[in-house]
């Protein structure tokens, strides 16, 4: 008589745990995915996932429910395993939700990189950190840059964001501004694919990163992974980038996954540096030096420009700050914040007494949050929350520190003036010669240049 399959819930919020059901259970008959759990990510728990992407062994697709739904679905649906499968979250969290699994009877697991990374033919190079919000983006659009010199075609390869219609999402490629507007791209999507865009990168994203990596193998020449969170990758990288971030010194060992991302790493990027103390820079060196012994360790800056600072000096300004960064990512404010600052701003205001709607409600969840709007836009509603926000503040005007152009998504009397980042190198060779460095070592060539 056969055995029953292992009947498993994975804990996610709609991402990690989409990509390890694909690699890992989806053909394995073995097991028996019941249900996803939602969190962090408004509106996706209620969904399915659907039998398109779930495969043969799930002809009904897959439900996808909250969180704290987690007790009573072990208990009546004779659950025999959980698989936390999110990020950015403290390891106390991460056994806090260990603790409910266990008490109502299941075991409770974690998928390493050997069962979930994917293997290219391409040379990987993955960026990835320690939190949400030390800088990713910026260091993979300048890594993208170096390639690009090189006569290197990269494809930048993003963490998953599926907010919409799984199905039509399951392999994504944005090249063009109509191609974010044809697939109805949140805010938070936007702030990871524009800045991308802008300097002529490709950007693959989706839920299906087979499939992914097979469409990137057929026209580029290295594959750039962007991270999410502080997630590892979900491709076998050859080289390995982490960031760590001297403005959050320690959280380097308290989040889930990012102690472990760190410990991976071929080479470490102290972040920020013209902004953090020299004390804080030195113990986050010391601990990725004792963590990732074997890894180059350097460090960087990260340049905050302002597009119209003039328009900011003596006014009353609001800040609006990229949204995972002030929100999962912990922080009391971003480079919005910073710009504005430095443009000599008669008075930032404190933007809590105009909040409406959803972002209301973001602030009471997360009380860190400083004088500052996150950014927030998974759906219409809460864009129309923003930009009532905006509005009601009573200022002279906006300082948005998110990577999207957000002045072509909402509507405001209020006028917006957008701060921008991006990495720059201060050592020699710093970050530059690492990635030279690897081409090198893997003779990595264009297309048309491989013998």
């Amino acid at each position: 008589m056969a055995a029953e399959p292992t009947r498993i819930v994975i804990m996610g919020a709609a991402g990690r745990d989409f990509h390890n059901f694909n690699v890992v259970y989806r053909d394995d008959p073995a097991a028996e995915v019941v249900a996803f759990t939602a969190t962090q990510i408004p509106g996706i728990a209620g969904r399915r996932y659907p039998p398109e992407l779930a495969g043969p062994r799930y002809p009904d697709g897959i439900p996808i429910v909250a969180e704290d739904e987690l007790a009573a679905l072990i208990r009546s649906r004779r659950i025999d395993r959980v698989v936390f499968a999110y990020s950015d979250v403290t390891h106390e969290h991460v056994m806090h939700r260990a603790s409910v699994a266990l008490a109502a009877g299941a075991d409770f697991i974690l998928l390493g990189p050997d069962r979930t990374m994917l293997r290219s033919r391409l040379p990987v190079i993955a960026v990835c950190a320690v939190r949400t919000g030390v800088g990713k983006s910026q260091v993979t659009r300048y890594i993208a840059r170096l390639l690009k010199a090189r006569g290197l075609r990269a494809a930048v390869v993003r963490h998953p964001m599926p907010y919409g219609d799984l199905t039509t999402q399951a392999v994504q490629r944005f090249e063009t501004p109509a191609d974010l507007d044809r697939a109805q791209c949140t805010v938070e999507e936007r702030e990871e694919y524009e800045p991308h865009i802008a300097i002529g990168n490709v950007v693959f994203a989706g839920v299906d990163y087979g499939k992914i990596l097979q469409r990137i193998e057929a026209e580029a020449d290295v594959v750039l992974w962007d991270g999410g969170n502080n997630d590892f990758s979900f491709y076998r990288p050859d080289l390995h980038i982490v960031l760590v971030d001297p403005m959050r010194a320690g959280h380097e060992m308290t989040h889930h996954p990012g102690e472990a991302v760190l410990r991976m790493a071929d080479a470490v990027l102290v972040a920020k540096c013209n902004s953090a103390a020299p004390a804080d820079i030195a113990k986050v060196a010391e601990t990725a030096s004792r963590l990732a012994p074997g890894a180059a360790v350097v460090r960087g800056a990260s340049k905050v420009t302002l597009d119209q600072p003039a328009r900011v000096n003596g006014k009353r300004v609001l800040v609006i700050e990229d949204g995972p960064t002030v929100t999962h990512g912990g922080m009391a404010h971003g480079a919005g914040f910073v710009a504005a600052t430095e443009a000599g701003a008669a008075a930032i205001v404190d933007p809590r007494p105009a909040a409406r709607g959803r972002i209301a409600e973001v602030f009471a969840a997360h009380p860190h949050i400083g004088r500052v709007v996150p950014a927030m836009g998974y759906s219409e509603q809460e864009l129309i929350d923003l930009a009532a926000t905006i509005d009601g503040a009573g200022v002279d005007v906006a300082v948005a520190g998110t990577p999207a152009d957000l002045g072509r998504l909402v509507e405001t009397r209020t006028p917006i003036v957008r701060a921008r980042y991006e990495f720059e190198e201060i050592e020699s060779p710093g970050l530059q010669g690492i990635v030279m460095q690897f081409l090198k070592a893997r003779a990595v060539a264009p297309r048309g240049e491989r013998r």
